[in-house]
């Protein structure tokens, strides 16, 4: 018994696949008696070459399609060169039009990341010129030591380590030393 069928080409993940007359009994890929069209599913949309004289001839001499094939030769009638040319011509047009519509997001993609860029550089120039023209508040004084201001008799360790070492005595001890001889 005899079969239209596909026999799978091409590479690994890229299938490409030729319509054949073989025996139903033989491999996938094995021996054929015609091949009958082609078959790019790869392609946008997928491009379907069919001979729909030789098709008709090995159906009437009683080749059963496979499922496949009937509807690949139920969705692409008999064409005439004309009508080819044209569908490759809009396939064509088609392609070319996706390509500059993905040119056109990719550039549009780049213009918004290079403006938030610029905006976040604004807002850093911004807020660095707003730091140094505020007045620092009290409470980010009490945090920073070096910015509080001393509280009367405080009394700087490293003063006092100084004029200790020094062998002088410091202010506080002088004056109560005074206080003691005024008594």
């Amino acid at each position: 018994m005899l079969a239209i069928s596909l026999m799978r080409m091409g590479a690994k993940g890229e299938p490409f696949y030729r319509l054949v007359v073989k025996e139903k009994r033989s491999k996938r890929d094995g021996k054929y008696l015609e091949n009958v069209g082609t078959y790019n599913p790869m392609l946008d949309p997928a491009e379907v070459i069919l001979n729909h004289d030789r098709i008709n001839y090995w159906i009437g001499v009683g080749a059963q399609p496979t499922d496949t094939v009937k509807s690949l030769i139920k969705n692409n009638p008999v064409q005439t060169e004309e009508a080819r040319a044209a569908a490759l011509a809009a396939r064509e047009e088609k392609r070319q039009a996706a390509e500059q519509a993905k040119l056109d997001a990719q550039k549009a993609e780049v213009e918004r990341i290079e403006a938030e860029r610029l905006a976040s550089e604004q807002a850093d120039r911004d807020a660095s010129a707003e730091e140094l023209d505020t007045p620092v508040s009290e409470s980010e004084q009490a945090n920073d030591p070096m910015k509080a201001p001393a509280n009367e008799g405080t009394e700087f360790v490293e003063a006092s380590a100084v004029a200790e070492s020094e062998g002088g005595a410091t202010e506080s001890e002088g004056s109560a030393e005074e206080a003691k001889g005024a008594e």
